[in-house]
């Protein structure tokens, strides 16, 4: 039994144009979410989420491991049920014929059949989603060159990478080309060369004007991929806006300094504490207005007796948001 897959019934569409208050069609949000909410027994994993995804937009979810991406994916595409709240695709409810004749799902596990060729994989999604003849040709023949798998067409799935698993996988959740695109942590497990050839297949959907949901626990990925970024902690929306939004709201005009102390007892993690800093990775982090505030802490750390190993000054960035909204590193 194949897992994940991606069993979605092949209907014809049923746009739905909304009109504006003078009359005219207006196209409704490729994604609309209204306060979502999804419960496991006592966990509750998505907590009252609401979100707009723009037309062409790449917008990521960028939070830990359990924040509730991957649940709040789920959702979407009608694998969880959710306890309350409302999901709709380009206008229509989610659970909707017309909602899945558009919308395409990256799954994290890998949803192939190992003992199918390449291109028998593609064949077999694109009858699912009710394509045949010359259509699913051309589909079949764009994924294998889209995914750079062209002459992997004849090869077995259990015989490629882990990359070229990794990239057939994104190409059976496009071969009906859909106008949405749910992509779940589609570099996992993947080596660097294979996770920026990704990227590179993502940017190509992105200059198509495609309008992506990627979900991710990479910060390089959120800061290279996405138009705007919503952080999502204990399934909750904690901030979401553009890269340079989310850092001028969090810090301002703002710098950070970052401290490194010999030691590690808690006499430097007390005296950062009273001084208003936060410990990362055995460094002292602050935030400070004018980079002549830097004298005045080498200052204070000297007459506390703390041994002074380098100090640095730099821009915050998506990380340094990410730690000053939740306390905690991303991969904390």
């Amino acid at each position: 039994m194949l897992s994940g897959a991606y069993f979605i019934v092949w209907c014809k569409s049923t746009r739905r144009d909304l009109l504006s208050a003078s009359g005219a069609a207006v196209q409704p949000y490729p994604l609309q979410i209204d306060t979502l909410v999804k419960r496991f027994g006592q966990v509750t994993a998505v907590d009252g989420i609401t979100l707009e995804l723009r037309s062409g937009e790449c917008l990521g979810l960028l939070g830990p491991n359990g924040a509730g991406k991957s649940t709040l994916i789920r959702s979407i595409v009608g694998r969880v049920i959710p306890d309350a709240g409302a999901i709709s695709v380009f206008g229509a409810p989610a659970d909707s014929a017309a909602a899945r004749n558009v919308l395409g799902w990256i799954p994290q596990e890998l949803a192939l059949y190992p003992r199918l060729t390449c291109y028998e994989n593609l064949y077999a999604f694109g009858r699912y989603h009710g394509l045949g003849g010359r259509a699913l040709d051309d589909e079949i023949e764009w994924c294998l060159r889209w995914a750079t798998l062209t002459d992997r067409a004849s090869h077995l799935v259990n015989t490629l990478s882990g990359g070229m698993k990794r990239r057939l996988n994104m190409a059976a959740g496009l071969i009906h080309h859909p106008k949405l695109v749910l992509m779940d942590e589609p570099t996992v497990g993947v080596d660097p060369q294979s996770r920026n050839h990704i990227f590179e297949m993502i940017e190509k959907l992105r200059g198509e004007g495609m309008s992506i949901i990627y979900t991710t626990h990479y910060m390089e990925e959120a800061e290279r991929l996405c138009d705007r970024v919503a952080i999502v902690d204990h399934g909750k929306i904690i901030a979401l806006g553009t890269n340079a939004e989310l850092v001028q709201n969090a810090f301002g005009s703002r710098s950070q300094v970052l401290a490194r102390f010999a030691g590690a007892d808690n006499r430097v993690t007390t005296w950062v504490t009273q001084h208003g800093g936060q410990a990362v990775d055995g460094a002292a982090q602050f935030t400070i207005e004018h980079p002549t505030e830097i004298a005045g802490l080498l200052e204070d750390s000297a007459k506390a007796g703390l041994e002074l190993l380098d100090v640095s000054l730099h821009k915050p960035n998506l990380e340094s948001v990410f730690l000053h909204l939740t306390g905690r590193e991303l991969r904390d």
